[in-house]
């Protein structure tokens, strides 16, 4: 006794299989593809792209972070120095 995929196959003709599976599929993602190409396309000519340019441009490099903690350690230990001549002042 055969397996039910091995007769199904069998059973089925291949120009079934072509035209109303294969084709059918192959349409719709090609389609798919041309509607999300034409949409980014407008998204490109929109301004929304400048403002991404903007927000890409304000972001940090990673390569910075050693610079980005060295100036916020300066920050905090100037904040502590204030914070305790203060301290000292008023006592």
């Amino acid at each position: 006794m055969r397996s039910p995929v091995a007769a199904f196959m069998t059973e089925l003709p291949g120009w079934f299989l072509f035209s109303g599976i294969f084709l059918p599929v192959t349409v719709l993602l090609f389609l798919l593809i041309a509607y999300f190409r034409i949409k980014l396309m407008e998204c490109n000519k929109d301004d929304s792209l400048s403002t991404v340019n903007a927000e890409v441009a304000q972001a940090s490099d990673p390569r910075d972070i050693n610079q980005d903690d060295y100036l916020q350690n300066q920050k905090l230990k100037q904040h502590d120095i204030q914070r305790s001549a203060t301290k000292t002042k008023c006592v």
